[in-house]
């Protein structure tokens, strides 16, 4: 047989695949998603329509603020929308349908004798780094004549500068280039504060977003929202000049990067034009002191070409985008049903746009999950837990990604406890909780262990977790201590509170346990392979006893009349462990038939919260389809009716469809457990990883940090401050602050994670001052070193020298914009700070340091 016999084969085997996928997927077709994923990458670019109809409201980022994409047509010389609420007197084109399918969402519109197809589509395949990594989406239109007579048809749209904003108060800047035989139009914020703030509610103010479109194709104008749809709403045309009045705030004449596409006279044949939205953050992650490039930046690759190559790459980027829904779709399908494949298919672009993904100093791939709306940690190993499913079935490269940063982190000289850690920060900042932060110590440990065995058995082989033995080994020594019988600790769901004797994180412990004795054999280590099967048996009987509750498990030892669901039971089945008889989990899940509300099983019997995630791993315990379908039903129905409208929710009350919680968070990977349980499934889809990521570059080295101006953690000092809002120039040097009072550094209020008090601010605002004296030579690598909570500025002799949003746990370094840097000189020199309390802890010091690399 000759290679093109076998090439026509493999595409006759891919479209039969695709079609299947695509039509069991329209047995789901009614599914009404409570937001529907547009534009999505990361944490910063994830851009939604949270509504019914494209044309219902503008889109929005994940965290509601409004990051607007905008699109009208224009047939016959009358205009309507596509996208977005405005312009409000503009009437709307008819939306006759919508498909989520893992990669794309695809809108089809007909109004005026004519029909619209808007596809958004992110190249997010798991078997391709290059393409995953690209930081873009593609929005594409086709249009055609459906009523026999040819249409003058002319295209508009529209990416809001706000996309590159934290506030809409920040000024922005904007221009444009050409990539290749692309229009590239660019925003971006004036100050470029480039890692420069965390948190969780918190969008990004650094890089620059773009569209670009076909130069050939489309006219282009960077220029006020409301002034660009106008022209175009009376005369089909941009403006022939770009607006020159800025730098200016992302909301004052709000500025948006516009094309518009005269496609002349459409018939029935389909005319298709494109604009690529993407963001380019320059730096994606700062990593123990170390900036980290986007993991697509790693070569050197610069923002120009990679939307040309995008450009180019599309046709291909497509086809394969096709075939790599249709299949996984119908493999879905074929797992749980329509409805299952159908969360799963709203989940995936979910789930990767909760996370980050960099590139360390050997250009290997680290992935950094975010919590979303809980508190924005990043790499926290009870997030990525439930995450990492859908990575051990399609990308054991990024589940190793996710698992390197801990895992490094744990070896190096930071870490000092004989648990695994809970998390290494507030995202995009991975510093360490070096103080052993949100401790969880039997359940972060416990979920260490099972998902390197996850990923070993992904790979057939334990190579993986070579350099980190002694950490699995000492995590596996504190389970068989602590794990049997937890003493009064938190688990994965804190938000229930503290609990001993918890009886799901005892399955999670003897599960470790078995995990680790799976390790051991894969490494020829057959003395303590069998030793800690054998421990974990005798756990499991134990258990049994301990936690019978009449017809299912208890909640915790000592509690009868209790219950809960033993989600974490489902490795047992899927890593082939056998430590509990199937006997358990059998009697679990009809339990939960008789306990499930209308919209799902609740946690446990303390509450109507449930977890999304939790739940379909809880059916997945099931011996049959009916009782999975049962479990997950309910689910379904709250996500297809609920009011609350949110990217996926992971969390909301089982009997108030109107009720909702976290969500956009990357735990609905967590979907795709159903489809490990299928080996030959997993390993076909394991086995297409072809990056096979190793060689992880060692924890970045710690620079020298020496102390020039001190801050409470090492000397406290005397600031005034006041809490009620001064006149304007109180950040110069000139200003008198004889009024305000006098404090001691910190300030803030006790309870702030990091926080050493000095004085007590309880305010929502407070401002400082202090004159300082400097060496008689400063440092090129001055740097400030900040602890806030939540926004502040810090101005140096009158000049913005550091802005942040957001909070941190701890005093870090914050690099000093350049107006405010050279702003300093020898001598006397004036700090002015002002933060903003919004939620929760409070807090701010300031001093200056000296960074020095080792």
């Amino acid at each position: 047989m000759n290679n093109s016999t076998i090439h026509c084969l493999q595409r006759c085997a891919y479209a039969i695949v695709f079609s299947a996928g695509l039509a069991m997927a329209a047995q789901a077709a009614t599914f009404r998603p409570p937001a529907v994923p547009l534009v999505t990458f990361d944490p910063y670019l994830s851009i939604w329509s949270e509504a019914d109809q494209l044309t219902d409201r503008n889109t929005q980022h994940w965290t509601h603020r409004e990051h607007a994409l905008a699109s009208l047509v224009r047939v016959d010389g009358q205009t309507y929308r596509l996208m977005g609420a405005e312009p409000a007197e503009v009437p709307a084109f008819t939306q006759v349908s919508l498909q989520v399918l893992p990669t794309r969402s695809i809108y089809e519109f007909e109004a005026a004798g004519v029909h619209v197809t808007l596809t958004f589509m992110t190249a997010a395949l798991p078997h391709d780094l290059d393409a995953f990594s690209r930081p873009l989406s593609y929005l594409t239109w086709e249009v055609r004549s459906t009523d026999g007579v040819p249409h003058e048809i002319s295209l508009y749209d529209s990416t809001g500068a706000e996309i590159a904003v934290n506030e809409p108060s920040e000024p922005v800047v904007g221009s444009r280039a050409e990539a290749g035989k692309l229009t590239a139009l660019r925003a971006g914020t004036q100050a470029q504060p480039i890692l420069g703030s965390s948190g969780d509610d918190h969008r990004i103010n650094w890089g620059y977003v773009y569209a670009a479109a076909s130069t050939r194709q489309a006219h282009s104008a960077i220029g006020a929202n409301q002034e660009l749809l106008r022209a175009f709403v009376q005369t089909g045309r941009l403006p022939a000049q770009d607006d020159a009045q800025m730098p200016r705030a992302a909301n004052d004449r709000p500025p948006v990067l516009a094309f518009v596409f005269d496609l002349g006279a459409v018939g029935a044949k389909a005319v298709q034009r494109q604009v690529i939205v993407a963001y380019d953050e320059i730096y994606a992650i700062k990593y123990f002191g170390q900036n980290l490039r986007p993991y697509w930046r790693r070569n050197g690759l610069e923002p120009g070409p990679l939307l040309a190559a995008a450009a180019n790459d599309y046709p291909a980027l497509l086809q394969r985008c096709e075939e790599f829904d249709g299949a996984l779709m119908a493999d879905m399908t074929k797992a749980g049903g329509a409805r299952y494949a159908q969360m799963c298919a709203l989940a995936y672009r979910e789930c990767i746009a909760a996370c980050g993904l960099a590139a360390d100093a050997n250009g290997q791939p680290l992935f950094f999950t975010k919590e979303n709306t809980s508190n924005g940690d990043i790499a926290t190993v009870d997030v990525f837990f439930p995450m990492d499913p859908i990575w051990v079935l399609l990308s054991p490269s990024l589940a190793k990604a996710t698992l390197v940063p801990i895992l490094s982190y744990a070896a190096s000289s930071h870490w000092k406890f004989p648990n695994a850690p809970h998390d290494l920060g507030t995202y995009p900042n991975a510093h360490g909780t070096d103080d052993g932060g949100e401790g969880m110590p039997v359940e972060e440990s416990g979920n260490m262990l099972i998902l390197c065995d996850a990923v070993a058995q992904a790979e057939g082989n334990g190579d993986f977790v070579t350099p980190w033995w002694p950490q699995l080994t000492q995590w596996a020594k504190y389970l068989e201590q602590y794990g049997l019988d937890p003493e009064e600790q938190l688990c994965t769901d804190d938000f229930m509170g503290h609990l001993a004797h918890n009886a799901n994180l005892s399955v999670k412990a003897i599960l470790g346990l078995a995990a680790y004795g799976d390790l051991c054999k894969m490494r020829g280590d057959s003395a303590n392979a069998e030793r800690y099967a054998q421990l974990a048996k005798v756990d499991a009987a134990n258990w049994v006893k301990v936690a019978a509750d009449g017809d299912h498990f208890r909640l915790a030892f000592d509690k009868p009349g209790t219950w809960s669901q033993k989600y974490n039971l489902v490795w047992d089945r899927i890593l082939g462990l056998n430590v509990f008889p199937s006997s358990v989990a059998q009697m679990e899940v009809a339990h939960y038939k008789k306990v499930m509300q209308r919209y799902g099983v609740p946690l446990d019997s303390r509450t109507h919260l449930t977890k999304t995630d939790w739940s379909i791993w809880s059916a997945t315990l099931a011996d049959n389809p009916a009782d999975f379908e049962a479990i997950i039903s309910p689910a379904y129905d709250y996500l297809n009716q609920t009011t609350t409208r949110d990217p996926v929710a992971d969390s909301y009350e089982t009997d108030k469809v109107e009720s909702g919680g976290m969500h956009a968070r990357p735990v609905v990977g967590g979907f795709f457990i159903k489809m490990l349980t299928d080996r030959e499934v997993w390993r076909k889809w394991a086995t297409g990883d072809k990056v096979k990521a190793g060689g992880w570059a060692s924890l970045p080295t710690p620079p020298k940090v020496t102390v020039v101006l001190p801050a409470a953690d090492k000397q406290a000092a005397t600031w005034s401050y006041t809490t009620e809002a001064p006149a304007g120039d109180w950040i110069s040097p000139g200003f008198d602050d004889a009024p305000w009072k006098r404090g001691q550094s910190g300030f803030g209020t006790a309870g702030t994670p990091g926080a050493i008090i000095g004085t007590v601010w309880k305010t929502d605002d407070i401002w400082l001052r202090r004159e300082v004296e400097l060496p008689a030579q400063l440092d090129d690598g001055l740097q400030g070193w900040l602890h806030h909570d939540e926004d502040v500025e810090v101005y140096i002799n009158g000049v913005l020298a550091v802005k942040a949003a957001g909070f941190i746990g701890g005093y870090d370094l914050f690099p000093l914009m350049p107006a405010g840097r050279a702003a300093l000189k020898v001598g006397k020199n004036l700090i002015a700070i002002h933060c903003h309390q919004t939620v929760g802890g409070q807090y701010v010091d300031f001093g200056l340091v000296d960074v020095k690399a080792q």
